[in-house]
């Protein structure tokens, strides 16, 4: 499938209104920077490793903590579950709100819900913290529904969350739903369950991360992503 580079000189069409809007929560709406990977290495000192350049710490931004954990350092499942205890003694105390909205994104979200559209965050994140963090940045009040993993971890994977976000939400028409996020893996959620998908380049994942994940189209900006919801 041909993915659609949307940007400044093309216009905005889509072949079917798109009503439901889910998006991701890091890297999408806030940059988490700051606080995962300081969550991040608080948890691998317990361990032993010392990290100090934050920026090998980035790909913990997005995909389920226990799944990183295994993926980048080798944990087993046992010290992968001792590790995300000792992210979230940080993450819980300082790390939550070691965070930032992106430029324009209260904007955007205040213009697609006044256009009508129904907007839901999906996000691998625990539910509890995903609304902590919006109530903080004033942004709860955008979203019909929060979407997001349980405290043990379980329903992580963002097709998952989207499923159950799906159903709960009682989605029938999936060509009416578009994913926004910054990584592969909220591509990949959007193709599991059948909707199209956006991925945006301010974030973590890059153009060729979204590009090899199949994002059916791909924004530059918050403005862009806008415009490309709202079909202008």
């Amino acid at each position: 499938m041909k993915i659609t580079d949307i940007n400044e000189n093309i216009c905005y069409t889509f072949f079917m209104q798109i009503f439901f809007v889910f998006f991701d929560l890091d890297g999408t709406l806030t940059d988490p920077g700051m606080g995962i990977t300081g969550g991040v290495m608080h948890a691998l000192s317990k361990f032993g490793i010392e990290e100090k350049d934050r920026t090998k710490l980035f790909s913990f931004i997005g995909p389920p903590l226990l799944e990183s954990f295994h993926e980048k350092y080798g944990f087993s499942k046992e010290q992968s579950l001792l590790a995300l205890g000792y992210y979230r003694e940080y993450y819980e105390k300082q790390g939550i709100f070691e965070n930032k909205v992106y430029p324009g994104i209260p904007e955007m979200l205040a213009a697609l819900q006044q256009s009508g559209r129904k907007l839901i965050l999906a996000t691998s994140k625990p539910e509890m913290y995903a609304r902590k963090i919006l109530k903080y940045f004033n942004m709860l009040q955008y979203f019909e529904f929060v979407a997001g993993s349980l405290p043990d971890e379980q329903r992580s994977r963002k097709a998952e969350v989207i499923a159950y976000a799906l159903d709960e939400c009682r989605i029938e028409d999936r060509r009416t739903v578009l994913m926004v996020g910054d990584r592969s893996y909220d591509i990949a959620g959007a193709k599991e369950n059948g909707i199209k998908s956006a991925g945006v380049l301010y974030g973590y994942g890059g153009r060729q991360e979204m590009e090899a994940a199949g994002a059916d189209y791909i924004t530059e900006t918050v403005a862009l992503t806008q415009k490309l919801i709202l079909g202008i």
